[in-house]
């Protein structure tokens, strides 16, 4: 049976070959997309694998530097860091978090004298890691986290943050006004050319749970209260809107695969640059999936990764960063 020339439109020509597809690609994943989280514990002497987290560990300083300097030698843009104190450091008030010897402090002294200006060092600004409660903040006398109180020790580890070198701070814990709290305090403190990356639409999410274990979580109840509900979208643009007029340099959405409508919607909404956070759940299913055979790992994280490219960041915070800097 003849069709004439029917399809005359053939997208298929487009999908022929290896080469050709790679010439059409509408979106390229590069090495300098990408930042590498990683979580730097106190008094170990080797790292500490995270079982939930297959392949990320808990890095002792020697090899966090030496994270840091294949991070640089793949090309990979950042590094972000989260300090894990001991435990009977913490304390109600996170005191271990604006301590200038405190782990976190320590750790980007380190990767600074390590790789200098090679590498963007990040550092996560946030209470949790250092609370005998696990919260975000500080907790008043009904054990709700006080916003403004909560502000008053971000001030302090912006502070204490930059002084150790870091070139960004994230962040992460969600207080209103905390961008413009930390914009001040860098300010005033002279650490003008200090960014803020705006942890802008932090979800309530339950992929979050190996990363309690990454950071030795202390959490006792939920978050809730402070970080946002996975069933609201516009609240995400109020948040954007806030942490921009308060001097956001650039804004996260985190978590990212659950979440790419909405980091579509801030990345057609912004002139700043705009990441994602590919989390500990995410990974962790990919990497389980992947060990009992159901999946294609590496096929499958370039996957997510493009398709967080594709929904508009222009940065992606992955576990993976490293490895997949080297294979492209």
């Amino acid at each position: 049976m003849s069709y004439g020339s029917f399809p005359g439109t053939r997208p298929r020509r487009l999908r022929t070959t290896p080469a050709m597809r790679r010439m059409v690609a509408e979106y390229r994943l590069h090495p300098s997309d990408l930042i590498l989280p990683a979580f730097v514990r106190e008094g170990v002497d080797r790292p500490v694998p995270i079982q939930a987290m297959p392949g990320v560990v808990q890095h002792t300083l020697d090899t966090l530097r030496k994270a840091a300097v294949e991070a640089v030698e793949t090309g990979v843009a950042g590094i972000m860091l989260f300090g894990v104190p001991e435990d009977e450091k913490k304390d109600a008030l996170g005191t271990a978090g604006t301590d200038p010897d405190g782990i976190l402090q320590v750790a980007i002294r380190a990767v600074k004298e390590e790789v200098g200006d090679d590498l963007v060092i990040m550092s996560d600004l946030c209470l949790d890691e250092y609370t005998d409660h696990g919260h975000c903040g500080v907790l008043d006398d009904e054990g709700r986290v006080d916003n403004d109180a909560t502000l008053e020790r971000y001030a302090e580890m912006a502070q204490v943050q930059a002084d150790a070198g870091v070139h960004v701070v994230g962040p992460s814990g969600m207080m209103d006004g905390q961008v413009g709290v930390v914009r001040d305090a860098l300010d005033q403190t002279g650490h003008e050319d200090v960014s803020i990356l705006a942890y802008t639409a932090k979800y309530s999410s339950a992929f979050y749970g190996p990363f309690r274990e990454a950071v030795g979580s202390s959490l006792q109840g939920d978050r809730k209260t402070y970080q946002q509900d996975p069933a609201n979208a516009r609240e995400s643009l109020r948040e954007l809107a806030l942490d921009l007029e308060e001097g956001a340099d650039m804004v996260m959405v985190k978590p990212a695969g659950p979440y790419l409508d909405i980091l579509a919607k801030v990345a057609e909404s912004v002139d700043v640059p705009v990441a994602a956070y590919q989390i500990s759940g995410e990974y962790a299913m990919v990497e389980a999936a992947a060990e009992k055979g159901w999946i294609d790992r590496d096929r499958a994280i370039l996957e997510t990764l493009t398709g967080i490219k594709r929904a508009g960041a222009n940065m992606i915070l992955t576990y993976w960063a490293t490895e997949v800097a080297r294979g492209l």
